[in-house]
């Protein structure tokens, strides 16, 4: 068991999402329910900048720049520091809906899937963009029956992939083809009563994967058989999202989050912690479109 050091000042009110991405320069996150994304700089500071009413999740796209999922909709950037993100068309119109969490396949599809603000029962879906050699963009709806959509990567060899819908307390697995895509879903760990539920994870270079346990001041991590290998402690109990970084990727970055926490309380809430956990990550899969 070891313990994450803390990185940042707790600057965001819901930090999730973070993405490690060299040419960006480093470590980018979302404050969520305020629209933007945090870049975090070698010299510890931090510079922010609103894309939408929700900055839900983001990936870098191969060209520069980032794809980013916003309220209802997916915005494109060209420029690494984002100032430029513009939305495309709305994907429904629903307004109690939006998106939370996502990731990339190792074509550069973007996978996001969505949750309703009053987390009501299986009210949220799971989609995916592709874009065209044409530059346009399809959105395909994969599966609903969702609540709250999080933590989508794929392991080492890009044949399986894991997710978390955070009210049934699993993390599954898809096998994965490209022509197929996520299929034959079945839980690869089913988290024991007691605190803490799966929010965000990424997946290390042995296969392991590494899920953040919102409510549970902790990140785990699996064997790829399910067995739980390690424990990351945090001095918070909202642990949102984690993933690797560093010119190494050895680093682990862990996002955390001070929504609907009583005033004064968890004062590092909402900062970002770190921790080196003796194992490389995967490189970050990036958009292509």
């Amino acid at each position: 068991m070891v313990r994450a050091e803390q990185l940042t000042d707790p600057v965001a009110e819901h930090a999730e999402g973070p993405v490690w991405w060299q040419p960006w320069g480093g470590l980018k996150y979302v404050d969520m329910m305020r629209g933007d994304v945090l870049s975090l700089h070698d010299d510890g500071t931090i510079d922010r900048v609103h894309v939408g009413t929700v900055a839900a999740a983001l990936r870098p796209r191969i060209a520069g720049g980032a794809i980013i999922a916003v309220e209802r909709s997916f915005a494109l950037a060209e420029r690494d520091d984002l100032a430029d993100a513009a939305p495309l068309p709305e994907v429904w119109s629903d307004t109690s809906i939006r998106f939370n969490d996502g990731g990339c396949d190792p074509q550069g599809r973007f996978y996001c899937g969505t949750m309703a603000y009053d987390e009501r029962p299986g009210a949220g879906t799971m989609y995916r963009l592709t874009a065209s050699p044409t530059g346009e963009h399809r959105v395909d709806r994969l599966w609903g029956d969702v609540t709250i959509s999080n933590g989508f990567a794929f392991g080492p060899d890009g044949t399986c992939a894991y997710y978390n819908d955070t009210p049934t307390r699993r993390t599954d697995v898809f096998d994965y083809d490209p022509e197929r895509g996520p299929h034959d879903r079945r839980p690869l760990v089913v988290l024991p009563d007691g605190p803490g539920s799966p929010d965000g994870l990424c997946v290390d270079a042995e296969g392991r994967v590494w899920v953040a346990l919102w409510g549970g001041s902790a990140v785990h991590c699996y064997s790829a058989h399910g067995d739980l290998e390690e424990v990351v402690e945090l001095p918070v109990t909202q642990v949102s999202a984690c993933t690797f970084g560093g010119p190494d990727l050895q680093t682990l970055f862990i996002t955390t989050s001070h929504s609907n926490l009583p005033p004064g309380e968890q004062r590092q809430a909402g900062s970002v912690f770190s921790v080196q956990p003796g194992v490389s990550g995967l490189p970050t899969l990036p958009f292509a479109g």
